[in-house]
């Protein structure tokens, strides 16, 4: 997930993700029956604990959330309507049953009578209402709530006060509650596995309004036991989870120490991510690591964002010409070994719409330049400052950065300057579409086109930080929105694919893959493509 929006997931060397195609033919199934069932432990000590390192959240607050570190902590702590399984498939949380209007605008549910908060008080269809009211609340003035929420009736006017409450949204009884939404939309089920539909106890919330999310009362898989900051989270299973009691009963995320794999090898973590400075050591069969090695694909596009309205970015042969003076392959290769593939376009491999068609600008100085020569500014000289906005510390940024900054200079005779800052700067520039030119990652929410051509590309959208606009893109994403037939839908998602594409918002850049290593104690670990509830699914086995 994303930071007020996204699953916005920077590519770092750290965690360097690869992009490897596997057969997603499924986009969602929507099921009435019972999730899948935990796997049961074998052997596992009450006293057993699972070792991950970890970063301190930037908030626990779900209706506030957008990054996909927050985001691994809220998916096991807090729970929705409904959840994302293990195959992505869309399933029943709080939910028991599920009744959706012929004509598509209303879904009504019908929760489970075995539903409660960690504090054993049971959630009602009233705590869901009074729920989704906070997250359209004006005071807490969330845009990422807007952004997955408003196809809701009413969300959009509660959310800017011009209404007292969401009218799309009905407490029938105690346990049955409606949700109307504008349009029929294939999505929308999707949207509320999102943190911004979760259920939080107002009853805590009210009492303790400044510091409830330090040991939030959610009705997840997980409770919070300890939380020392910088220092380490505790989660402690919920032995009244309604989708069974998790096998692990204790998971601490190490939230300092020094090299992960370093620990992974003195028995300190469980899993850790391999960088491109221990790839070669991992890939090696003689290297007791490498048996322990896995790689799985994440629904993570990174790419470089060219602002529209700002100059030179507001030329189109400007932006093509930027995207056709880098070799972004040759970058791989070398800066990162391999590990991680160039991107093709903007959905990533497995993806319900992906097709495998390389619909990037291809590496070409000579046509870079005539690019360069077409535009209104005709040439380098003439180009106003460029800076390139980046995470970090200090001025040079991060090593594929530095690379293309060369190749610029080289191809195009163009100097582009590196602004480092902090991260909380750099995504207050982003939200406010500051920034001229910058590096981030988008990593999908749910596993559909929508989740990031629509919300990154529509004029409107409020994620769309390049300030791009396209009036054929939109009506083509708009068509997709209602859309009930799955083969039209992508056509109308890749031909929008294309568009944009050629219209270089975006420099895609690489595709994503996860290395790591996981102990031989632990079971059934999970690296989805997408930010999900895993930790119950998994067991450890002590020897």
């Amino acid at each position: 997930m994303n930071s007020k929006k996204f699953f916005a997931l920077l590519l770092t060397i750290l965690t360097v993700l690869v992009g490897i195609v596997f057969g997603l033919t499924l986009l969602l199934r929507i099921t009435n029956q019972q999730p899948v069932e935990n796997i049961q432990n074998i052997g596992s000590e009450p006293a057993s604990i699972l070792k991950l390192a970890g970063s301190e959240p930037n908030t626990l607050d779900p209706h506030l959330m957008g990054d996909a570190n927050s985001a691994q902590y809220a998916s096991e702590i807090y729970g929705g309507l409904v959840t994302i399984t293990p195959a992505l498939e869309i399933n029943l949380d709080l939910a028991e049953s599920l009744d959706i209007s012929e004509d598509g605008l209303v879904y009504r549910f019908k929760l489970r009578e075995n539903i409660f908060f960690h504090s054993g008080r049971k959630v009602t269809a009233d705590d869901i209402k009074w729920s989704f009211e906070r997250a359209a609340s004006p005071e807490l003035n969330s845009n990422t709530s807007l952004t997955y929420l408003a196809d809701i009736i009413g969300f959009k006017e509660k959310r800017f006060g011009l209404a007292s409450s969401i009218s799309g949204i009905t407490v029938i009884d105690k346990s049955t509650i409606e949700i109307t939404i504008d349009s029929p939309k294939a999505y929308f089920l999707a949207k509320l596995s999102y943190p911004t539909a979760f259920v939080l106890d107002y009853q805590q919330i009210e009492a303790n309004p400044r510091n409830w999310t330090r040991k939030p009362n959610g009705t997840g898989p997980y409770k919070i036991k300890e939380w020392r900051l910088s220092e380490k989270i505790i989660l402690e299973s919920n032995s009244s989870y309604h989708l069974g009691v998790p096998n692990i009963q204790m998971v601490e995320y190490q939230l300092s120490g020094g090299s992960v794999l370093t620990r992974f090898e003195n028995g300190e973590v469980d899993v850790a991510y391999i960088s491109t400075s221990d790839i070669d050591r991992v890939l090696d069969p003689n290297e007791k690591l490498n048996k322990l090695y896995k790689q799985s694909t994440s629904f993570t596009t990174s790419y470089i964002g060219l602002n529209i309205n700002q100059a030179p970015f507001d030329d189109v042969n400007v932006r093509k010409a930027f995207a056709s003076a880098i070799d972004i392959k040759k970058v791989t290769d070398l800066t990162f070994k391999g590990m991680t593939p160039q991107a093709t376009g903007i959905l990533p491999p497995g993806m319900f719409g992906y097709d495998s068609s390389i619909k990037t600008y291809s590496f070409n100085p000579e046509k870079a330049r005539e690019y360069l020569s077409r535009s209104k500014y005709g040439s380098a000289e003439n180009l106003p400052t460029i800076v390139f906005s980046d995470i970090g510390a200090g001025a040079e940024g991060s090593t594929d950065i530095q690379a293309y900054v060369e190749q610029w200079k080289t191809n195009l005779g163009v100097n582009v300057n590196i602004r480092q800052t902090d991260a909380a700067s750099f995504f207050a520039d982003l939200d406010l579409k500051k920034m001229q030119m910058y590096s981030i990652g988008w990593i999908l929410d749910y596993p559909d086109p929508e989740n990031i051509l629509d919300l990154k590309f529509h004029s409107q959208s409020a994620e769309n930080n390049e300030n791009y606009s396209n009036f054929e893109v939109d009506d083509l994403l708009e068509k997709a929105r209602i859309e009930t037939d799955s083969l039209k839908r992508v056509e109308y998602y890749q031909e929008a694919e294309r568009m944009i594409v050629r219209d270089v918002p975006w420099i895609p850049t690489y595709f994503s893959v996860t290395h790591y290593v996981v102990s031989d104690r632990l079971k059934n670990w999970l690296e989805p493509s997408i930010i999900i509830p895993r930790l119950r699914f998994a067991s450890l086995q002590e020897k």
